[in-house]
């Protein structure tokens, strides 16, 4: 453990030791000590503990390191949201503290296979987290005592502790060679489809389908997840950043400018994102390119549509729905967005899982009306969508928050899956659509590869 955060975790210890003689109250406890804030990716980097989260929140000037599980919810095989909504309030139950949160995601469509330790669903109330604000750190030891001897339990906590590594400064991104490079589809399959989309009389039916693309990419090194996010981070700051990584194969990485929901007690904030163009390279030209967005009709119908079907589905749940009537720009590192933020007051006993039920997948990653949509992308899209597109995020009981995983990568041994959507609607055309995606990908393989 070295001399970092060591009196903060000797604090921890004889919290800990206490806790033996004298048995817990109830069956999920959260132990906190306050310490000096620091970068938290560099010390997430250095840890060889499994799982390793991270998440940081769009719009405020906090984030969060996390490792190791001491419960697991993970659903490898289809999953019914009410026994996963049963599962949560049973788990809501066991504890009075307001702070604990279970981190983790759900697939973009539940009823197909995922990746492997990812699963259709899985969430993770880790042993150790970090959580900065602004420049206070507090380190929390999460224990449960449900399913384990209460002295095995803290054992497990203790020995956790002794194994944390001292964060070191993440080594610089070096630019790999490119070994290879696969899309799928393919630009020709990617033709056929955006042709069938926008037929009229699949159209009539089927407003909107979100196609994407798998890019898997070859290189000649391992990649560390965490130095690609803090670089990724640094250049799209006003995005969500998140990682989870349940294993040293696989980490998903995502910085993602999409919320999928914020909630607040029974305060609700979502929004509608979807239109999309390039910035340019002086103000003129991007106010130019942000106005012509603005008055686009395709663009501006498209993002019409995602916000009536939020207000849609949302409106059984919620006392007072409030959105924006017209769009504002949502600009990022290579490209900008449509946004309009949408507000509810919700009923009393509207639970998380029904707000995800209602809101996940959004229009924004999967079209409309969505069983059409998705039941489309499912038999011709060609890949398994995994985590991309899903829900990530954490529950608690008083706070929240899920973002899209748009904007993301599935990290493999010397290999990095890249995903990109764009919305097909009438008018669309293939190849401005694929070029498109290639600008969604832009940041991050600049990050990556030398062009």
């Amino acid at each position: 453990m070295g001399h970092f955060f060591s009196s903060q975790f000797n604090e921890l210890i004889t919290k800990l030791n206490q806790l033996s003689e004298v048995p817990a109250r109830e069956s999920i406890i959260q132990l906190s000590v306050e310490a000096p804030a620091l970068p938290l990716l560099s010390w997430l980097a250095a840890q060889n503990q499994f799982p390793k989260i991270y998440w940081h929140g769009r719009d405020r000037d906090e984030d969060v390191a996390a490792i190791g599980a001491c419960k697991s919810f993970f659903f490898e095989d289809q999953v019914d949201d009410n026994a996963l909504a049963h599962i949560y309030q049973q788990q809501r139950n066991k504890t009075n503290q307001q702070d604990i949160r279970y981190y983790g995601g759900l697939a973009f469509d539940r009823t197909v296979e995922s990746w492997p330790e990812f699963g259709r669903a899985h969430f993770v109330l880790p042993r150790i987290e970090l959580r900065r604000s602004g420049n206070t750190l507090r380190i929390l030891v999460n224990l449960n005592f449900e399913d384990t001897d209460a002295q095995q339990e803290i054992q497990a906590a203790l020995t956790a502790i002794a194994q944390v590594n001292k964060p070191r400064p993440l080594s610089p991104p070096h630019k790999m060679t490119l070994m290879g490079r696969s899309d799928l589809p393919r630009y020709e399959r990617w033709k056929e489809l955006v042709e069938q989309v926008t037929q009229e009389k699949f159209n009539r039916t089927t407003p909107k389908v979100v196609l994407s693309r798998h890019t898997q990419i070859d290189v000649s090194d391992d990649i560390d997840p965490w130095t690609v996010l803090a670089c990724w981070q640094g250049r799209n700051p006003n995005s969500f950043q998140f990682g989870f990584q349940f294993s040293p194969q696989r980490a998903f990485i995502s910085c993602s400018p999409e919320r999928l929901y914020l909630r607040r007690q029974q305060e609700l904030f979502t929004e509608a994102l979807a239109g999309t163009t390039v910035r340019g390279l002086n103000p003129d030209e991007d106010n130019l390119l942000a106005q012509a967005l603005l008055d686009d009709i395709k663009n501006s119908h498209e993002n019409q549509l995602v916000r009536q079907h939020i207000v849609d589905v949302l409106t059984p749940l919620s006392q007072y729905l409030g959105a924006d009537e017209h769009p504002k720009i949502f600009k990022l590192n290579h490209i900008q967005h449509l946004h309009r933020a949408i507000r509810a007051q919700l009923q009393p006993g509207v639970s998380d899982f029904d707000l995800l039920r209602a809101l996940h997948p959004t229009p924004a990653v999967g079209g409309l009306p969505r069983e059409a949509a998705l039941s489309f992308i499912r038999q011709r899209e060609g890949y398994a969508r995994g985590w991309y597109a899903g829900a990530c995020g954490y529950f608690n009981r008083n706070e929240s928050e899920f973002s899209v995983a748009i904007r993301s990568a599935l990290i493999e041994p010397r290999r990095i899956n890249l995903f990109a959507g764009a919305g097909i609607v009438a008018g669309s055309d293939p190849l401005a659509e694929w070029q498109e995606l290639e600008n969604k990908l832009a940041t991050v393989l600049s990050i990556l590869i030398d062009f």
